[in-house]
C-alpha cells in the first residue's frame, strides 16, 4: 500500500535552496561585469550566452577547449580555501586553445555541490572571474547545480570551457617546425592543475606541516598556487613574429606534451640543466621518491608553456617575453628523428 504524507513538501525539503542559489547569481554579477568585452551581447541570467564575433575576422575559425581542476580540489576542501581554483579552471582552458593561435573570447563554467554554501561558491566564482580578466575573456555564463547526495558535505565540482577564434590562415598546427627550431619554456607558477592525485598520495606518506617553510612561502601556498595563464604576452608575441609551435604542459609533462605539436619526422632534445627545477618539484621528488622519468611525464618540473620559434628569432622572442613579464628559459632545440626514438628527449 502506497503511503503518502499530508506535510506539503517543497524543494528546500530535498535539499534544494532556490533562495541560495538566487543569492549567489546577484553575489557573483560585478566580478562577472568586470570580464565584459566587445562582443559580449546580454549579461548573466539568459538561457543561452550571446556573443558576436568580430569583423576584423574574414574567416574566423572557432576554437573550444574544455577541463577541470581535478583532484587539486581535494586539497582545497582540506585547507578551506576556494579563491584560486577558479584561475586553475580557467587557466586550463584558456591556455589550451591558445596553443593553436586563438584569441579566448568568453568562458563558461560549471559549479555542482551538494548543498550549496553561498560564501564557498562566490568565492570560487570571484576566481574564475579573476582567471578571466587574465586571459581577456568574457565569463559570459554558468550553471550552479545544487544536487544533494550527490557529493559530501563542504565538497564541489568544478569544470567549465572556453572558446576562442583565430583568423584561418593564422592557425598554429606545427607544420612549419623544422630541425635547428628553438624550444623556449616559459617557467610555471608551481604544480599547475595536474598530477595532484601523485601529489595527494606523496603527503599521504610523507604526513608534513602544510604550514612548514618552503623556499619562503608555506608548503600550502605552494601546492595551491594558482596556474599561471599566458594568453597576453603570447598573443602579443603572435603578433610581433612567426611563432611556429606550442605546447600546454598539463598532464602528461613536457615528453608527452611537446610530441603533440611535432610531425612524426622531427624530436625535442632538451637539456634538463637549461632550467631551474623549483623547490616545490625536488620536494615532491624526494618526499616520494619519484624518478626522474616519473616526473618528467606527470608534473611540468617548472615549465608550463613550451613555445617554438626559428634560431633567428629566438633572442628577440625571448627578450619580448620577459619584457611582457615571463621567465624564459632556452630549454632545447628541434632535430630529426631518428627511427622510433620519444619525440621529446630530456638529456
Amino acid at each position: 500500500m502506497n503511503s503518502t504524507t499530508n506535510q506539503s513538501l517543497s524543494y528546500r525539503d530535498a535539499g534544494v535552496d532556490i533562495d541560495a542559489g538566487d543569492a549567489l547569481v546577484e553575489a557573483i554579477k560585478p566580478f562577472a561585469k568586470r570580464t565584459m568585452r566587445e562582443g559580449v551581447l546580454g549579461g548573466i541570467g539568459g538561457f543561452g550566452a550571446l556573443f558576436e564575433i568580430s569583423k576584423k575576422y574574414k574567416e574566423p575559425v572557432l576554437v573550444s577547449g574544455t577541463d577541470g581542476v581535478g583532484t587539486k580540489l581535494k586539497l582545497a576542501f582540506h585547507l578551506n580555501r576556494h579563491d584560486t581554483v577558479g584561475i586553475d579552471l580557467v587557466a586550463m582552458s584558456v591556455n589550451d586553445i591558445l596553443v593553436q593561435g586563438a584569441e579566448p573570447l568568453f568562458f563558461l563554467d560549471y559549479f555542482a555541490c551538494g548543498k550549496l554554501d553561498v560564501k564557498t561558491a562566490t568565492d570560487v566564482v570571484k576566481g574564475v572571474a579573476l582567471g578571466c580578466e587574465q586571459a581577456g575573456c568574457a565569463l559570459i555564463g554558468g550553471e550552479t547545480a545544487e544536487m544533494p547526495s550527490m557529493y559530501p558535505d563542504g565538497e564541489y565540482d568544478l569544470a567549465g570551457f572556453a572558446v576562442g577564434a583565430v583568423e584561418k590562415s593564422k592557425l598554429i598546427n606545427g607544420t612549419t617546425i623544422v630541425p635547428g627550431d628553438v624550444v623556449l619554456g616559459l617557467a610555471s607558477s608551481g604544480i599547475h592543475s595536474n598530477g595532484f592525485s601523485l601529489v595527494r598520495k606523496i603527503i599521504e606518506v610523507a604526513n608534513p606541516d602544510l604550514n612548514a617553510d618552503l623556499d619562503g612561502r608555506s608548503l600550502a601556498d605552494a601546492l595551491m598556487a594558482p596556474t599561471r595563464i599566458y594568453v597576453k604576452p603570447l598573443l602579443a608575441l603572435m603578433d610581433s613574429m612567426q611563432v611556429k609551435g606550442m605546447a600546454h604542459i598539463t598532464g602528461g609533462g613536457l615528453v608527452e606534451n611537446i610530441p603533440r605539436v611535432l610531425q612524426k619526422h622531427l624530436t625535442a632534445v632538451l637539456k634538463k640543466e637549461a632550467w631551474p627545477m623549483p623547490p616545490l618539484f625536488s620536494w615532491l621528488q624526494k618526499h616520494g621518491n619519484v624518478a626522474d622519468s616519473e616526473m618528467h611525464r606527470v608534473f611540468n618540473c617548472g615549465i608550463g608553456m613550451v613555445v617554438i620559434v626559428s634560431r633567428e628569432n629566438a633572442d628577440a622572442a625571448m627578450a619580448q617575453l620577459k619584457s611582457a613579464g615571463e621567465t624564459v628559459y632556452r630549454i632545447g632545440e628541434i632535430r630529426q628523428r631518428t627511427g622510433d626514438e620519444p619525440q621529446t628527449i630530456v638529456e
